[in-house]
């Protein structure tokens, strides 16, 4: 099976535009891709200057210019697509990620942790850590800075996730891009991280974009600054193999009896770097 990632800058406001980059960088060799993964809020842009651009940049699922030209893609290469998604669902808009095949919409994923001014137009996602099986694999997707919260890793992968695709804008540079190989490894499955580069206002994309395998090591990193395809071939059989030694297994050993305190919000309070007692 081969994984990739699309790397470019989509057009903030003008979706036109951006399914002419993608196009654009589609005519790059390809050739056998199965999976591909785009930028986080790739329809619609990121940086927006008000409430009002991001809801008119939004588009309703069922009704998207965007996804039926992405279902197409799918048809034209025999394809599957991760992208991020401004979904609008009916008065309210989520940071979301939409999978879709050669024979259409199979999935949906909403952010469930907000960065920065994502907070001033969308809800956290409502919908879970949810996987999908396409036949070749499971596929988990997570976006940008579900990174830094490792719960949410460990979901997808109890989940049966084979795969996990990241769409991403991020801004804080080299941190994602050192963290996700280290979720690949302690989760032992791939990771696909699709960022964006260039600029929108003020701020500045870091680029970058990776393909992380079961080990932690990087199959496919793309440059900080250009627009690329990268893709490498993977092995699926490696990720569903969570054996660690001839004893020790990774799912087996867990003690979840003991993990209580991972659903306790804030029980220390914000920030005080307290510790249980005796820990």
């Amino acid at each position: 099976m081969k994984i990739g990632f699309l790397q470019f800058a989509p057009v903030l406001g003008d979706l036109r535009a951006t399914m002419h980059r993608i196009d654009s960088l589609l005519q790059e060799n390809m050739e056998g891709c199965d999976l591909l993964v785009l930028p986080e809020l790739c329809n619609s842009g990121y940086n927006f200057q008000s409430y009002e651009q991001a809801w008119e940049t939004s588009e309703p699922i069922e009704d998207s210019i965007f996804v039926r030209y992405l279902i197409n893609k799918c048809r034209e290469r025999n394809l599957h697509v991760v992208s991020g998604f401004n979904e609008r669902d009916r008065d309210t808009l989520y940071n979301s990620a939409i999978l879709v095949g050669p024979h259409g919409l199979i999935g949906t994923y909403r952010k469930l942790h907000l960065f920065l001014n994502e907070k001033d137009f969308f809800r956290p996602g409502n919908q879970g850590v949810p996987v999908f099986d396409i036949g070749s694999c499971i596929i988990g997707m997570l976006i940008c800075f579900d990174w830094t919260f490792p719960e949410a890793w460990r979901i997808a992968a109890l989940k049966g996730a084979d795969i996990i695709c990241h769409p991403s804008n991020l801004v804080l540079p080299g941190l994602a891009q050192r963290g996700v190989p280290i979720h690949a490894l302690l989760n032992r499955l791939y990771i696909v991280t699709a960022n964006r580069i260039g600029a929108e206002r003020d701020l500045s994309f870091t680029g970058s974009s990776i393909i992380a395998n079961p080990r932690g090591d990087l199959l496919c990193q793309a440059s900080p600054i250009k627009a690329e395809v990268g893709i490498a071939e993977i092995d699926i059989g490696l990720a569903r193999d969570k054996q660690i030694t001839d004893r020790n297994d990774l799912f087996k050993d867990r003690r979840p009896e003991e993990y209580s305190l991972l659903t306790e919000p804030n029980p220390f309070g914000r920030g005080s770097g307290r510790t249980g007692h005796g820990k």
